[in-house]
């Protein structure tokens, strides 16, 4: 495929876990990936990484958060056919009664506000091409409840609600917005960004459990997802571990 027939996916929060391994599959997938996140010194690794594997890669320093810079670096672009908004995260786990606005504003503003940030300003791009695609890495809290989690659980909320209405209303053009709703996944980062640092604490979310997800195992889903033939859309795919039936029952070996 030349370069110029090649489709662009830009991904987002692409420095580790999930998105790094999204850029991975999409790259190996024939997809000329674009890596941001606010990271430079992870994102360049990985653009060299995949370089040298003989696959197009460039990385963009970006905070999804700071609409101007969303905004340049979506003028920077030639040609973007996948979005794959992956940036977001947790933060605590304190409930209603105590939990720290601060964090719920954070965990709002990276999740939704960043997500919508970077789709409003590719949404030209995507909508230009034969066929672009949006992805909304969301999580299955925002789907349902869980004690402790009311501040994730309303951001992930935001996020599922922003992709549902904006597949109404774009309905007619040649963009799909796919939703995948990861459950449990064990990454380098994630729980231990949530309890802020504390390893321990971190390592009991998994424990027990046999075979929690991977990165890699989410990012496969969504490989498949935007590699279906352009007129198939895949609204909601949720992804589970098999030992996880709900946010609240996990199986535990012990």
């Amino acid at each position: 495929m030349t370069a110029a027939a090649q489709p662009v996916a830009v991904v987002t929060g692409a420095s580790s876990g999930i998105g790094a391994a999204t850029a991975r599959r999409l790259a190996a997938a024939g997809h000329h990936v674009v890596l941001t996140a606010r990271r430079r010194d992870r994102i360049e690794a990985l653009a060299a990484e995949l370089t040298a594997a003989g696959h197009r890669a460039e990385a963009y320093a970006l905070d999804v958060t700071d609409r101007p810079a969303v905004d340049a670096f979506a003028a920077s672009l030639d040609r973007c056919d996948v979005l794959v908004n992956n940036a977001g995260g947790a933060l605590g786990a304190d409930p209603v009664a105590t939990g720290d606005p601060e964090d719920w504003r954070r965990m709002y503003e990276v999740n939704v506000i960043g997500t919508l940030h970077v789709t409003q300003a590719l949404l030209p791009a995507l909508t230009a091409g034969d066929g672009g695609t949006v992805v909304v890495v969301s999580s299955t809290a925002g789907h349902a409840t869980y004690e402790g989690g009311a501040g994730y659980v309303a951001a992930k909320n935001g996020a599922r609600v922003l992709a549902e209405t904006l597949r109404l209303e774009i309905v007619g053009t040649p963009v799909r917005v796919v939703e995948v709703a990861p459950g449990m996944v064990k990454t380098e980062e994630f729980a231990t960004t949530r309890f802020r640092g504390d390893e321990e604490r971190a390592a009991k979310v998994y424990e027990g459990v046999p075979d929690p997800l991977s990165a890699d195992d989410v990012a496969d889903t969504i490989t498949w997802a935007v590699t279906r033939p352009p007129h198939v859309n895949i609204d909601l795919l949720v992804v589970r571990p098999r030992a996880q039936a709900s946010n609240t029952k996990v199986h535990r070996e012990r």
